[in-house]
Protein backbone atom coordinates (compact mmCIF):
# COMPACT_ATOMS: atom_id res chain seq x y z
CA UNK A 1 0.00 0.00 0.00
CA UNK A 2 2.68 2.22 0.23
CA UNK A 3 4.09 2.40 -3.28
CA UNK A 4 0.30 3.36 -3.99
CA UNK A 5 -0.09 7.21 -5.41
CA UNK A 6 -2.28 9.15 -2.47
CA UNK A 7 -5.39 9.33 -4.11
CA UNK A 8 -5.14 5.26 -4.19
CA UNK A 9 -4.50 4.83 -0.70
CA UNK A 10 -7.63 7.41 0.20
CA UNK A 11 -9.80 5.07 -2.50
CA UNK A 12 -8.62 2.01 -1.20
CA UNK A 13 -9.14 3.02 2.48
CA UNK A 14 -12.83 4.14 1.41
CA UNK A 15 -13.58 0.94 -0.74
CA UNK A 16 -12.72 -0.68 2.68
CA UNK A 17 -14.81 0.82 4.75
CA UNK A 18 -18.01 0.44 2.05
CA UNK A 19 -16.53 -3.27 1.79
CA UNK A 20 -17.16 -3.43 5.95
CA UNK A 21 -20.49 -2.30 5.74
CA UNK A 22 -19.64 1.22 7.38
CA UNK A 23 -21.09 2.60 3.85
CA UNK A 24 -24.20 0.67 2.71
CA UNK A 25 -25.66 1.09 -0.89
CA UNK A 26 -27.54 4.53 -1.21
CA UNK A 27 -25.97 6.06 1.12
CA UNK A 28 -24.23 9.25 0.89
CA UNK A 29 -20.31 9.05 1.81
CA UNK A 30 -18.48 12.11 2.94
CA UNK A 31 -18.39 15.08 0.82
CA UNK A 32 -15.43 16.14 -0.69
CA UNK A 33 -15.03 19.20 1.43
CA UNK A 34 -15.10 17.33 4.43
CA UNK A 35 -12.91 14.08 3.54
CA UNK A 36 -10.80 16.90 2.34
CA UNK A 37 -10.09 18.62 5.71
CA UNK A 38 -10.32 15.28 7.63
CA UNK A 39 -6.86 13.91 5.54
CA UNK A 40 -5.14 17.04 5.47
CA UNK A 41 -5.42 16.52 1.32
CA UNK A 42 -6.53 18.83 -1.29
CA UNK A 43 -9.77 19.00 -2.68
CA UNK A 44 -8.51 17.69 -6.42
CA UNK A 45 -6.74 14.36 -4.62
CA UNK A 46 -10.44 13.79 -3.12
CA UNK A 47 -11.72 13.95 -6.17
CA UNK A 48 -9.50 11.81 -7.97
CA UNK A 49 -9.72 9.08 -5.26
CA UNK A 50 -13.50 9.44 -6.16
CA UNK A 51 -13.48 9.22 -9.81
CA UNK A 52 -11.24 6.20 -9.21
CA UNK A 53 -13.81 4.30 -7.10
CA UNK A 54 -16.15 5.20 -9.50
CA UNK A 55 -14.14 3.47 -12.17
CA UNK A 56 -15.08 0.84 -10.07
CA UNK A 57 -18.71 1.07 -9.88
CA UNK A 58 -18.81 1.25 -5.88
CA UNK A 59 -19.95 4.87 -5.68
CA UNK A 60 -21.78 7.23 -8.16
CA UNK A 61 -22.52 11.22 -7.76
CA UNK A 62 -25.60 12.84 -7.75
CA UNK A 63 -25.88 16.12 -9.36
CA UNK A 64 -26.07 18.99 -6.56
CA UNK A 65 -26.16 16.13 -3.76
CA UNK A 66 -22.67 14.68 -3.37
CA UNK A 67 -21.17 10.92 -4.12
CA UNK A 68 -23.83 7.88 -2.69
CA UNK A 69 -22.47 4.03 -2.20
CA UNK A 70 -23.93 2.64 -5.71
CA UNK A 71 -26.34 -0.40 -5.42
CA UNK A 72 -24.55 -2.97 -7.45
CA UNK A 73 -26.16 -5.73 -9.15
CA UNK A 74 -24.26 -8.14 -6.30
CA UNK A 75 -26.93 -7.35 -3.77
CA UNK A 76 -29.98 -7.11 -6.09
CA UNK A 77 -29.39 -9.73 -8.48
CA UNK A 78 -31.85 -12.79 -8.92
CA UNK A 79 -31.37 -15.64 -6.43
CA UNK A 80 -30.53 -19.29 -8.02
CA UNK A 81 -33.16 -20.81 -9.24
CA UNK A 82 -34.36 -23.53 -6.74
CA UNK A 83 -33.74 -27.25 -7.23
CA UNK A 84 -36.49 -29.49 -9.11
CA UNK A 85 -37.72 -32.56 -7.07
CA UNK A 86 -35.97 -36.08 -8.02
CA UNK A 87 -37.00 -39.38 -7.39
CA UNK A 88 -36.48 -40.98 -3.77
CA UNK A 89 -32.41 -42.31 -3.78
CA UNK A 90 -30.41 -44.19 -1.17
CA UNK A 91 -27.02 -41.70 -0.13
CA UNK A 92 -24.33 -41.93 -2.55
CA UNK A 93 -22.14 -38.96 -1.64
CA UNK A 94 -20.28 -40.01 1.42
CA UNK A 95 -17.24 -40.94 -0.13
CA UNK A 96 -17.12 -37.56 -1.93
CA UNK A 97 -18.23 -35.18 0.90
CA UNK A 98 -15.72 -37.26 3.38
CA UNK A 99 -13.32 -36.77 0.74
CA UNK A 100 -13.65 -32.97 0.33
CA UNK A 101 -13.85 -32.35 3.78
CA UNK A 102 -10.68 -34.25 4.49
CA UNK A 103 -9.05 -32.06 1.78
CA UNK A 104 -9.88 -28.89 3.07
CA UNK A 105 -9.12 -29.36 6.80
CA UNK A 106 -5.04 -28.93 5.60
CA UNK A 107 -3.90 -26.28 8.23
CA UNK A 108 -2.79 -23.10 6.72
CA UNK A 109 -5.85 -22.83 4.43
CA UNK A 110 -7.98 -19.77 3.93
CA UNK A 111 -11.25 -21.43 5.76
CA UNK A 112 -13.78 -20.42 3.12
CA UNK A 113 -15.53 -24.12 3.01
CA UNK A 114 -16.12 -24.54 6.45
CA UNK A 115 -19.00 -23.28 8.20
CA UNK A 116 -17.13 -22.13 11.44
CA UNK A 117 -16.82 -18.71 12.71
CA UNK A 118 -13.43 -17.20 13.20
CA UNK A 119 -12.21 -17.34 16.88
CA UNK A 120 -12.21 -13.79 17.27
CA UNK A 121 -15.98 -13.90 17.15
CA UNK A 122 -16.01 -16.23 20.10
CA UNK A 123 -16.33 -15.53 23.71
CA UNK A 124 -13.23 -17.27 24.32
CA UNK A 125 -11.80 -15.09 27.27
CA UNK A 126 -15.18 -15.44 28.56
CA UNK A 127 -15.74 -18.90 28.28
CA UNK A 128 -12.30 -19.82 29.58
CA UNK A 129 -12.59 -17.90 32.65
CA UNK A 130 -15.69 -19.86 33.75
CA UNK A 131 -14.01 -23.44 32.91
CA UNK A 132 -10.79 -22.10 34.57
CA UNK A 133 -13.72 -21.27 38.17
CA UNK A 134 -15.72 -24.71 37.13
CA UNK A 135 -12.23 -26.62 37.27
CA UNK A 136 -11.06 -24.87 40.41
CA UNK A 137 -13.96 -24.52 42.68
CA UNK A 138 -16.03 -27.15 41.62
CA UNK A 139 -13.74 -30.32 40.87
CA UNK A 140 -15.23 -33.05 42.07
CA UNK A 141 -18.87 -32.32 40.36
CA UNK A 142 -16.98 -31.10 37.31
CA UNK A 143 -14.80 -34.36 36.70
CA UNK A 144 -17.35 -36.61 37.10
CA UNK A 145 -20.10 -38.41 34.72
CA UNK A 146 -22.98 -36.10 33.76
CA UNK A 147 -26.06 -37.93 33.25
CA UNK A 148 -29.01 -37.74 30.61
CA UNK A 149 -30.59 -35.49 30.80
CA UNK A 150 -27.57 -32.68 31.56
CA UNK A 151 -26.75 -30.12 34.11
CA UNK A 152 -30.08 -28.53 35.43
CA UNK A 153 -28.77 -24.87 35.28
CA UNK A 154 -27.76 -25.58 31.88
CA UNK A 155 -31.62 -26.75 30.77
CA UNK A 156 -32.73 -23.65 32.78
CA UNK A 157 -30.63 -21.26 31.00
CA UNK A 158 -31.63 -23.32 27.50
CA UNK A 159 -34.99 -22.45 28.32
CA UNK A 160 -34.91 -18.61 29.06
CA UNK A 161 -32.96 -18.62 25.72
CA UNK A 162 -35.88 -20.64 23.87
CA UNK A 163 -38.69 -17.31 24.51
CA UNK A 164 -36.85 -15.92 22.09
CA UNK A 165 -37.45 -17.84 19.50
CA UNK A 166 -41.12 -18.34 20.68
CA UNK A 167 -41.10 -21.37 22.36
CA UNK A 168 -42.45 -21.68 25.81
CA UNK A 169 -40.88 -24.83 27.51
CA UNK A 170 -39.55 -26.02 31.32
CA UNK A 171 -35.92 -27.01 32.15
CA UNK A 172 -36.95 -30.77 32.25
CA UNK A 173 -38.22 -30.87 28.58
CA UNK A 174 -34.60 -30.19 27.64
CA UNK A 175 -31.64 -32.52 27.09
CA UNK A 176 -28.20 -31.71 26.38
CA UNK A 177 -26.60 -33.02 23.40
CA UNK A 178 -23.29 -33.61 22.39
CA UNK A 179 -23.83 -30.25 19.68
CA UNK A 180 -26.84 -30.71 17.24
CA UNK A 181 -25.85 -33.46 14.60
CA UNK A 182 -26.45 -35.82 18.11
CA UNK A 183 -29.74 -34.48 18.82
CA UNK A 184 -30.59 -34.98 14.55
CA UNK A 185 -29.03 -38.27 15.03
CA UNK A 186 -31.62 -39.47 18.20
CA UNK A 187 -34.60 -37.73 16.24
CA UNK A 188 -34.34 -39.89 13.47
CA UNK A 189 -33.09 -42.76 15.26
CA UNK A 190 -36.23 -42.59 16.92
CA UNK A 191 -38.70 -42.21 14.17
CA UNK A 192 -36.98 -44.08 11.47
CA UNK A 193 -35.59 -47.32 10.91
CA UNK A 194 -33.49 -48.97 8.08
CA UNK A 195 -35.04 -48.21 4.59
CA UNK A 196 -37.35 -45.53 5.69
CA UNK A 197 -37.45 -42.54 3.56
CA UNK A 198 -37.08 -39.19 4.71
CA UNK A 199 -37.46 -35.30 3.55
CA UNK A 200 -34.85 -33.06 3.50
CA UNK A 201 -34.27 -29.42 2.11
CA UNK A 202 -32.21 -29.04 -1.20
CA UNK A 203 -29.81 -28.12 -1.61
CA UNK A 204 -29.18 -29.69 1.86
CA UNK A 205 -26.55 -29.49 4.86
CA UNK A 206 -24.23 -32.67 3.91
CA UNK A 207 -23.75 -33.90 7.46
CA UNK A 208 -27.59 -34.97 7.20
CA UNK A 209 -26.58 -36.69 4.27
CA UNK A 210 -23.99 -38.25 5.19
CA UNK A 211 -26.65 -39.28 8.51
CA UNK A 212 -29.31 -40.87 6.70
CA UNK A 213 -26.24 -43.03 4.64
CA UNK A 214 -25.10 -44.11 8.34
CA UNK A 215 -29.11 -44.97 9.52
CA UNK A 216 -29.62 -46.59 6.26
CA UNK A 217 -32.73 -44.17 5.34
CA UNK A 218 -33.60 -43.05 1.55
CA UNK A 219 -33.96 -38.95 0.99
CA UNK A 220 -36.17 -37.33 -1.39
CA UNK A 221 -34.93 -33.43 -1.57
CA UNK A 222 -37.31 -31.47 -1.79
CA UNK A 223 -36.29 -27.78 -3.42
CA UNK A 224 -36.22 -24.39 -1.43
CA UNK A 225 -36.34 -20.76 -1.98
CA UNK A 226 -33.27 -18.83 -0.78
CA UNK A 227 -35.76 -16.68 0.21
CA UNK A 228 -39.39 -18.39 1.70
CA UNK A 229 -37.55 -21.68 2.63
CA UNK A 230 -38.77 -24.88 2.05
CA UNK A 231 -41.56 -25.31 -0.87
CA UNK A 232 -44.39 -27.04 0.84
CA UNK A 233 -45.97 -27.26 -2.65
CA UNK A 234 -43.20 -29.63 -3.82
CA UNK A 235 -43.18 -31.31 -0.40
CA UNK A 236 -47.00 -31.85 -1.30
CA UNK A 237 -46.58 -33.57 -4.23
CA UNK A 238 -43.87 -35.84 -2.94
CA UNK A 239 -46.15 -37.09 0.05
CA UNK A 240 -48.94 -37.57 -2.10
CA UNK A 241 -46.29 -40.08 -4.10
CA UNK A 242 -43.89 -41.79 -1.45
CA UNK A 243 -44.50 -42.56 2.34
CA UNK A 244 -42.42 -39.82 4.15
CA UNK A 245 -41.79 -40.84 7.52
CA UNK A 246 -40.08 -37.80 8.45
CA UNK A 247 -39.08 -33.89 7.71
CA UNK A 248 -35.37 -32.72 8.47
CA UNK A 249 -35.73 -28.84 7.89
CA UNK A 250 -34.05 -25.42 8.85
CA UNK A 251 -36.94 -22.61 9.05
CA UNK A 252 -34.75 -19.81 10.34
CA UNK A 253 -31.80 -19.42 8.20
CA UNK A 254 -31.43 -22.90 6.23
CA UNK A 255 -27.59 -24.12 5.30
CA UNK A 256 -26.51 -23.61 2.90
CA UNK A 257 -28.95 -21.29 1.14
CA UNK A 258 -29.95 -18.93 4.03
CA UNK A 259 -33.94 -19.12 3.63
CA UNK A 260 -36.72 -18.82 6.41
CA UNK A 261 -40.03 -19.65 6.04
CA UNK A 262 -42.43 -16.74 7.59
CA UNK A 263 -44.71 -17.52 10.08
CA UNK A 264 -48.00 -18.11 7.36
CA UNK A 265 -45.98 -20.55 5.64
CA UNK A 266 -45.08 -22.48 8.69
CA UNK A 267 -48.61 -22.92 9.45
CA UNK A 268 -48.94 -24.15 5.93
CA UNK A 269 -46.58 -26.63 6.77
CA UNK A 270 -47.24 -28.20 10.15
CA UNK A 271 -50.99 -28.78 8.57
CA UNK A 272 -49.63 -30.68 5.39
CA UNK A 273 -47.58 -32.88 7.99
CA UNK A 274 -50.73 -33.51 9.98
CA UNK A 275 -52.40 -34.40 7.15
CA UNK A 276 -49.81 -36.90 5.72
CA UNK A 277 -48.20 -37.95 9.16
CA UNK A 278 -44.86 -36.66 8.43
CA UNK A 279 -43.04 -36.38 11.56
CA UNK A 280 -40.68 -32.94 11.59
CA UNK A 281 -37.34 -32.81 13.10
CA UNK A 282 -36.30 -28.46 13.46
CA UNK A 283 -32.61 -27.78 13.03
CA UNK A 284 -32.40 -24.25 14.32
CA UNK A 285 -28.38 -24.11 14.99
CA UNK A 286 -28.51 -20.55 13.25
CA UNK A 287 -31.65 -19.16 14.40
CA UNK A 288 -29.99 -17.18 17.34
CA UNK A 289 -28.15 -15.49 14.27
CA UNK A 290 -31.43 -13.50 12.50
CA UNK A 291 -30.30 -10.13 11.87
CA UNK A 292 -33.55 -9.00 12.54
CA UNK A 293 -34.17 -10.40 15.94
CA UNK A 294 -37.38 -11.68 16.66
CA UNK A 295 -39.05 -11.65 13.17
CA UNK A 296 -39.14 -14.85 12.57
CA UNK A 297 -39.83 -17.60 15.38
CA UNK A 298 -38.86 -21.18 15.47
CA UNK A 299 -41.29 -23.70 13.81
CA UNK A 300 -41.62 -25.37 17.00
CA UNK A 301 -43.15 -22.03 18.15
CA UNK A 302 -46.18 -23.16 16.35
CA UNK A 303 -46.20 -26.84 16.92
CA UNK A 304 -49.56 -27.13 19.31
CA UNK A 305 -49.66 -30.73 18.21
CA UNK A 306 -46.49 -32.08 19.51
CA UNK A 307 -44.60 -33.48 16.00
CA UNK A 308 -41.90 -31.17 15.91
CA UNK A 309 -38.62 -32.27 17.55
CA UNK A 310 -36.69 -29.73 18.07
CA UNK A 311 -32.75 -29.57 18.05
CA UNK A 312 -30.28 -26.45 18.29
CA UNK A 313 -26.53 -25.70 19.68
CA UNK A 314 -24.74 -23.17 20.63
CA UNK A 315 -21.37 -24.15 17.73
CA UNK A 316 -21.92 -21.69 15.76
CA UNK A 317 -22.24 -18.39 18.74
CA UNK A 318 -20.39 -19.70 21.52
CA UNK A 319 -18.11 -21.75 20.79
CA UNK A 320 -18.09 -25.34 17.71
CA UNK A 321 -15.57 -26.71 20.62
CA UNK A 322 -17.53 -26.61 23.46
CA UNK A 323 -20.07 -29.47 21.70
CA UNK A 324 -23.12 -28.53 23.49
CA UNK A 325 -26.33 -28.66 22.03
CA UNK A 326 -30.04 -29.65 23.42
CA UNK A 327 -33.46 -31.45 22.16
CA UNK A 328 -36.81 -30.60 22.62
CA UNK A 329 -38.35 -34.41 22.36
CA UNK A 330 -41.61 -34.29 23.51
CA UNK A 331 -43.22 -37.37 23.65
CA UNK A 332 -39.97 -39.23 23.10
CA UNK A 333 -38.21 -37.91 25.56
CA UNK A 334 -37.91 -41.07 27.81
CA UNK A 335 -36.74 -42.79 24.37
CA UNK A 336 -34.02 -40.29 23.39
CA UNK A 337 -32.94 -40.45 27.42
CA UNK A 338 -32.75 -44.10 27.12
CA UNK A 339 -30.54 -44.00 23.79
CA UNK A 340 -28.00 -41.27 25.44
CA UNK A 341 -27.90 -43.70 28.89
CA UNK A 342 -26.50 -46.38 26.74
CA UNK A 343 -24.72 -44.24 24.72
CA UNK A 344 -23.00 -40.91 25.73
CA UNK A 345 -24.61 -40.11 29.02
CA UNK A 346 -24.32 -36.93 28.22
CA UNK A 347 -22.19 -33.78 27.14
CA UNK A 348 -19.09 -33.23 29.15
CA UNK A 349 -19.30 -32.21 32.78
CA UNK A 350 -17.13 -29.13 32.53
CA UNK A 351 -18.65 -27.65 29.75
CA UNK A 352 -22.07 -27.62 30.53
CA UNK A 353 -21.19 -25.97 33.63
CA UNK A 354 -19.09 -23.31 32.37
CA UNK A 355 -21.50 -22.63 29.50
CA UNK A 356 -24.31 -22.67 32.12
CA UNK A 357 -22.04 -19.94 34.18
CA UNK A 358 -21.48 -17.50 31.20
CA UNK A 359 -25.72 -17.76 29.94
CA UNK A 360 -26.40 -16.76 34.02
CA UNK A 361 -23.84 -13.89 33.99
CA UNK A 362 -25.68 -12.03 31.12
CA UNK A 363 -22.85 -11.34 28.96
CA UNK A 364 -24.54 -13.51 26.10
CA UNK A 365 -27.03 -10.89 24.45
CA UNK A 366 -24.55 -8.52 23.86
CA UNK A 367 -22.25 -10.87 22.62
CA UNK A 368 -24.97 -11.54 19.77
CA UNK A 369 -25.34 -8.56 19.35
CA UNK A 370 -21.84 -7.72 18.37
CA UNK A 371 -21.12 -11.05 16.25
CA UNK A 372 -24.68 -10.22 14.51
CA UNK A 373 -23.45 -6.62 13.59
CA UNK A 374 -19.97 -8.01 12.08
CA UNK A 375 -21.74 -10.88 9.78
CA UNK A 376 -23.77 -8.23 8.47
CA UNK A 377 -20.71 -6.04 7.63
CA UNK A 378 -18.72 -9.46 6.24
CA UNK A 379 -21.70 -10.42 4.46
CA UNK A 380 -21.98 -7.37 2.52
CA UNK A 381 -17.93 -7.19 2.48
CA UNK A 382 -17.96 -10.61 0.78
CA UNK A 383 -21.39 -9.87 -1.78
CA UNK A 384 -19.32 -6.65 -3.23
CA UNK A 385 -16.09 -8.47 -4.05
CA UNK A 386 -18.08 -11.37 -5.41
CA UNK A 387 -19.58 -9.08 -7.65
CA UNK A 388 -16.23 -7.42 -8.70
CA UNK A 389 -13.95 -10.72 -8.85
CA UNK A 390 -16.49 -13.40 -9.94
CA UNK A 391 -17.27 -14.53 -13.72
CA UNK A 392 -20.51 -12.15 -15.45
CA UNK A 393 -23.42 -14.28 -14.64
CA UNK A 394 -22.90 -15.34 -11.30
CA UNK A 395 -25.61 -15.18 -8.81
CA UNK A 396 -25.96 -15.24 -5.05
CA UNK A 397 -28.54 -15.65 -1.89
CA UNK A 398 -29.14 -12.92 0.45
CA UNK A 399 -29.63 -14.33 3.96
CA UNK A 400 -31.13 -12.40 6.28
CA UNK A 401 -28.74 -13.47 9.46
CA UNK A 402 -26.00 -15.77 9.78
CA UNK A 403 -22.19 -16.03 8.06
CA UNK A 404 -23.19 -18.26 5.11
CA UNK A 405 -23.60 -17.13 1.70
CA UNK A 406 -24.68 -19.55 -1.54
CA UNK A 407 -22.74 -18.85 -4.72
CA UNK A 408 -24.46 -20.01 -8.33
CA UNK A 409 -21.55 -19.73 -10.76
CA UNK A 410 -22.05 -19.61 -14.48
CA UNK A 411 -23.43 -24.02 -15.04
CA UNK A 412 -20.29 -24.31 -17.07
CA UNK A 413 -17.90 -24.38 -13.98
CA UNK A 414 -17.67 -27.39 -12.18
CA UNK A 415 -16.82 -26.45 -8.34
CA UNK A 416 -15.15 -29.99 -7.58
CA UNK A 417 -12.62 -28.97 -10.25
CA UNK A 418 -12.43 -25.42 -8.58
CA UNK A 419 -11.88 -26.82 -5.31
CA UNK A 420 -9.09 -28.87 -6.57
CA UNK A 421 -7.28 -25.98 -7.77
CA UNK A 422 -8.48 -23.68 -4.78
CA UNK A 423 -6.78 -25.88 -2.70
CA UNK A 424 -3.15 -25.27 -4.66
CA UNK A 425 -3.54 -22.05 -3.21
CA UNK A 426 -4.08 -21.92 0.01
CA UNK A 427 -8.04 -22.18 -0.26
CA UNK A 428 -10.89 -24.04 0.53
CA UNK A 429 -13.84 -23.86 -0.81
CA UNK A 430 -17.15 -26.16 -0.15
CA UNK A 431 -18.59 -27.01 -3.55
CA UNK A 432 -22.33 -27.39 -4.27
CA UNK A 433 -21.82 -31.25 -5.09
CA UNK A 434 -21.55 -32.40 -1.35
CA UNK A 435 -24.70 -30.54 -0.33
CA UNK A 436 -27.04 -32.76 -2.66
CA UNK A 437 -27.75 -36.63 -3.13
CA UNK A 438 -28.12 -35.31 -6.94
CA UNK A 439 -26.17 -33.31 -9.74
CA UNK A 440 -28.03 -30.29 -9.45
CA UNK A 441 -25.32 -27.77 -7.88
CA UNK A 442 -22.10 -28.87 -9.51
CA UNK A 443 -21.68 -25.05 -10.65
CA UNK A 444 -22.34 -24.14 -7.00
CA UNK A 445 -20.33 -22.72 -3.62
CA UNK A 446 -21.04 -22.29 -0.17
CA UNK A 447 -18.96 -19.70 1.09
CA UNK A 448 -18.06 -18.96 4.69
CA UNK A 449 -18.29 -15.19 5.75
CA UNK A 450 -17.49 -15.59 8.97
CA UNK A 451 -14.20 -14.93 8.76
CA UNK A 452 -12.83 -10.72 9.89
CA UNK A 453 -12.60 -9.09 6.40
CA UNK A 454 -8.96 -8.74 5.36
CA UNK A 455 -6.71 -7.36 2.43
CA UNK A 456 -5.38 -11.45 2.38
CA UNK A 457 -9.82 -12.26 2.65
CA UNK A 458 -10.06 -10.39 -0.34
CA UNK A 459 -7.19 -11.38 -2.10
CA UNK A 460 -7.81 -15.09 -1.58
CA UNK A 461 -11.72 -14.18 -3.01
CA UNK A 462 -10.11 -12.58 -6.17
CA UNK A 463 -8.17 -15.43 -6.95
CA UNK A 464 -10.91 -17.77 -6.69
CA UNK A 465 -12.72 -15.10 -8.64
CA UNK A 466 -9.70 -15.11 -11.37
CA UNK A 467 -9.84 -19.21 -11.30
CA UNK A 468 -13.49 -19.33 -11.82
CA UNK A 469 -13.32 -17.08 -15.11
CA UNK A 470 -10.33 -19.36 -16.54
CA UNK A 471 -12.45 -22.35 -15.62
CA UNK A 472 -15.18 -20.38 -17.50
CA UNK A 473 -13.35 -19.57 -20.45
CA UNK A 474 -12.14 -23.13 -20.60
CA UNK A 475 -8.29 -22.45 -20.49
CA UNK A 476 -7.42 -23.66 -17.11
CA UNK A 477 -7.89 -27.64 -15.99
CA UNK A 478 -7.25 -28.81 -12.39
CA UNK A 479 -3.84 -29.84 -14.17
Amino acid sequence: MTNLLLYQRIAQQLADDIRRGVYRPGERVPSVRKMSVQLGVSHATVLQAYANLEDQGMIRARPQSGFYVHHTPALTATTPDIAQVERPKQVTRSSIINQVLSESRREGLVPFGAAVPHVDYLPARALHQQLAKVTRFQSPRAFSYMFSPGFEPLRRQVAIRMRDAGVVVSPDEIIITHGCVDALQMSLRILTRPGDLIAAESPSYYGLLQLADLLGLKVIEIPCDPDTGLSIEALQLAASQWPIKALVLTARLSNPLGGSMPDARQKQLLKLATDFDIHIVEDDIYGELMFDVGSIKALKSNDLQGRVIYCSSFSKTLSPGVRIGWILPGRYREEVQRLQTFSTHSACSVTQMAVAAYLENGGYDRHLRYIRHEYRKNLSAFQLAVQRYFPEGTQMTRPNGGFILWISLPVRINTKELHLLALKRGISIAPGLIFSNTEQFNHCIRFNCGLPWTRETEQALKTLGELADELCRGSLTEH
